[in-house]
This record gives structure tokens, sequence and C-alpha cells, in this order.
């Protein structure tokens, strides 16, 4: 039976569910998507008002150009060392990500988190930034810990969980720490680096200290309540802190749409906190470093935080647990039209004559082979192969100044099945 009242010449209510543009076996079509020419877009100044920052959210900042030139009042103009640096920090992130990724499929370890196409987002920004500021990173920032030279093989113990692991197994793989090293330790939850972002940086600022936060959550979890909370109190108190949302177009298998991206840019959420906000394309590392450094010049001038989509693609699956081939286009990142930036920052620096073929083959040589020996050193403090029951004992430390009684036992138990286990 029909309780509702009659209501005629009502039309009946439809809730919009929102869907990709393409499905598996669709042609992959990113013409819905308006690029703007490099170099077209203004440079407010860094010590203007929000407001004036505001146009900016719908479009794209960019430097690099269809021919590698750098243009426009954004063009950071570095020099060819520090333009060097980024692009083999970022050849350096690929090729640990493709060993790492080789060793999950091997056994080696459990899960595995690839941030193919998305390097610049992490690595240029970190140049951009202090070496002593803070980052909130999500699971795809492991660029921010090669570009301060955090030691290959310490993460890479980190990912196999074993003996040199400085978490102790206690963090899922891929999800490191270095408070020396300014990484915050990563939390599976994304959204929860907002808050703790912005906290950080308010107590920078109530210590009178000169260091700023830079936190990181992908499109997806702008949906989250903890994205809005920091908002509001990074605006109302000026924190010291740079919003990054990493919109690479997909949440696991959901894309960007369900997290409100087909109503608006990300960007444009600043609008309504009142603080600036920029959209760049995360595929052009010199974009990436100069919004980085005018969000970072702003946020040392107490003049508050900025929110930076940073615009690029999930090239490759969520994670080792992901086949990107149920939900999306086959090779879809191949064609997305901001393209590679490993390419573009190379053919940048071809352009100004500070770069070649052969040493961009040699560079690749010399990292493939640095990645293989420190995998063969982490390796021989153990892998989920070899040695999978290495230190059980240790879950039970560090925890309480007393270990109860009733988990002693649990530890003693642990102890004696994975002794029994290795024998």
């Amino acid at each position: 039976m029909n309780d509702r009242p009659e209501r005629p010449n009502r039309p009946a209510l439809s809730l919009h569910v929102p869907e990709p543009g393409a499905r598996p076996g669709d042609p992959v079509d990113f013409s819905h998507i308006a690029i703007p020419a490099a170099g077209s877009v203004r440079r407010p100044d860094p010590h203007a008002p929000a407001s004036e920052t505001h146009a900016l959210v719908a479009t794209l900042v960019r430097v690099l150009d269809e021919e590698g030139r750098a243009v426009g009042p954004w063009d950071p103009k570095l020099d060819a060392d520090t333009l060097r640096r980024i692009l083999r920090d970022m050849m350096l992130v690929r090729v640990y990500d493709d060993r790492m990724y080789r060793a999950q499929r091997q056994g080696k370890t459990s899960f595995y988190m690839k941030s193919t196409g998305e390097e610049a987002v992490a690595v240029a920004a970190t140049h951009a930034l202090d070496r002593d500021d803070m980052t909130f990173p999500t699971y795809r920032q492991q660029g921010i810990l090669i570009a301060r030279d955090y030691p290959l093989v310490t993460m890479m113990c980190q990912v196999y969980s074993n003996k040199g692991d400085p978490l102790k197994g206690r963090q899922l793989p891929i999800m490191y720490a270095s408070k020396a090293h300014g990484f915050f330790t990563i939390s599976g939850n994304l959204a929860t680096q907002y808050p703790q972002a912005v906290g950080w940086a308010m107590g920078s600022a109530i210590a009178g200290d000169s260091r700023i936060a830079s936190a990181y959550i992908g499109d997806g979890s702008t949906a989250e309540g903890d994205f809005h909370a920091a908002c509001t109190f990074a605006g109302v108190y000026r924190a010291p802190v740079i919003l990054n949302v990493v919109n690479n177009q997909w949440a696991i298998s959901t894309f960007s749409g369900i997290a409100g991206g087909e109503l608006t840019t990300f960007a444009a959420r600043a609008v309504g906190y009142g603080i600036a906000g920029l959209r760049v394309d995360g595929n052009d590392a010199l974009a990436v470093y100069a919004a980085t450094r005018w969000a970072a010049d702003r946020a040392r001038a107490n003049l508050g935080p900025t929110l930076i989509e940073l615009f690029t693609y999930r090239v490759e699956g969520h994670s080792t647990s992901d086949d990107p081939s149920v939900y999306r286009p086959q090779n879809a990142g191949a064609a997305w039209p901001l393209g590679d930036p490993v390419e573009r920052l190379k053919r940048h620096l071809v352009a100004l004559g500070e770069w070649d073929e052969a040493r961009h083959q040699a560079q690749h040589e010399a990292l493939d082979a640095e990645v293989r020996a420190a995998q063969k050193e982490a390796e021989r403090q153990g892998t989920l192969q070899s040695d999978p029951y290495q230190d059980i004992p240790s879950m039970f430390e560090e925890v309480f100044a007393e270990l109860p009684w009733h988990l002693k036992e649990q530890q003693a138990q642990a102890l004696a099945e994975a002794e029994a286990k290795r024998a």
C-alpha cells in the first residue's frame, strides 16, 4: 500500500549518482578537461588578500609548455643543479617503486603502493620547503623522504617489516615515519593528516617557531569531516600550513565525482573558508615548486593557509591489492593530457642544454644499481618469505610501563610459537 499523499502535477524526485565518463571497454576520453596555456595564469603577490586567489581555483597554474620551455609569471627560475636534483629524485622514486612492487609480487612483502605519474607532487613540493618544515603525507608521498635523503635501506626495511624496520612492524608497509626528516607518520585514515597538520602549525606559531606544516590528502578524503574541521581552524587562526589535495581522479575504485569533483574544483573549497586557493598542474614539477614556495612564503608571513589542488592522474592501481582494469579503461594513465612529470622535466633540461639522452640513461642505470644494492642489504635483514615470525614478541613492548600478567602470558605464547615455526 502506498501511504504517500497524492500531489497532482508534481514530478517524482530522483537522486543523481555521479558516474565516470568511461568504464572498462570504453575509449579513453579526456577531451572535457580544460587546460589553459602554460604561463597564462596570473601570479598574485604572496601577501595579497586571499580573495585575490579565488579566480585561480577554476584554472590551472602551469609553467612548462609543450616544447619544455618555462614560461609565464609562475616560473620559479631554478638553477640547473636544482632542476637536475629534482629530476634525479623523481627518477629514484620511480625506480624504487618498481623494485618494491616487484618484491611484493614475489611474496617478500604483503603490500605496496606506487606513486607512478605523481612523483612531482611530493618531490618538487619538498624542494620548495625548508628542510625542517613538517610534512603530513599520505601513502603516495614517499618522494618526500627521498628528496630529504632518507636512507633507501631503512625505507625498504620498513616495507619488509624486518628487524631493520625502525617502526618494528607496527605500521603497514609504505606507512613510513621519521621525525628527523620532518615526515609525520602516515595514517590509513587519510583525512586525519589535515587536522593534525593544522594543530602542529598552530603549535609552531604559538611557540614563536619559524617552521610551517604541509599536509596531503587525496580527492576522496575531502568528503570527510576532518577536511572541513581543519580548513575552519586553519582559516580562523591563520595557521601557517599548506593544505594539499592530490586530485588523481580516483579514490581506490571510486572516481572523484563522488567526493564533489563534478560540482566544482577541489581548490574552489578554499573560497568558502576565506583562505587562499590554487589549482596546479600536478605533473609540472616547476608549477608544483612555484605554487608550494608561494604558499610557504605566505604562511611564513603570518597570512595563513593555502589550499592547493594538485591536478594529476593515478597511472596504476590504488595498491597491489587493486585491479584498475575492472573500473576504468585500460591504459588510461598513458592518455592523461598533462603527460609524465619525469619526461616533462627531462625535456625542459634538454631544452636548456643542461641534459641529454645519454646522461638520462646513465642516471637511470646508476639509480637502478643503487636501488638494487639497497634491496640486497635490506633483504639480508629479513623478508616475509625468509623470516615471517621474527621478533613477534616485540609487539607487546613500549605500550605499558609494566606489562599486565595476561599480556605476559600472550607474549610467552607468541615467543614459543615463533620458535616452533622457525624450527
